[in-house]
């Protein structure tokens, strides 16, 4: 893997209603980092919260809505890892 980076290149979050608490992401395969404005980032995968979350999150990034809603309501504190 020669050239590539280790870490994802962050996107801005889109935040449609603009007051998400959700800044900005990243997608790779299998897993969505999360970073918010309090600071604090996290990554999400098949391990934690799973696969079917980290697919509805990556769609709802891409949108650039209801992120903050879909963690708040399905995934909260069920993250693989801090960042």
């Amino acid at each position: 893997m020669a050239g590539r980076s280790p870490h994802p290149r962050r996107s801005r979050y889109g935040d449609r209603s603009g007051a998400s608490g959700v800044v900005a992401y990243a997608t790779g395969d299998g897993f969505i980092d999360l970073w918010f404005r309090d600071g604090g980032g996290y990554r999400y995968d098949a391990t934690a919260p799973g696969p079917e979350h980290v697919a509805a999150m990556t769609r709802l990034a891409a949108a650039g809505e209801g992120l903050a809603t879909y963690v708040n309501q399905h995934v909260r504190a069920n993250y693989a890892r801090k960042l």
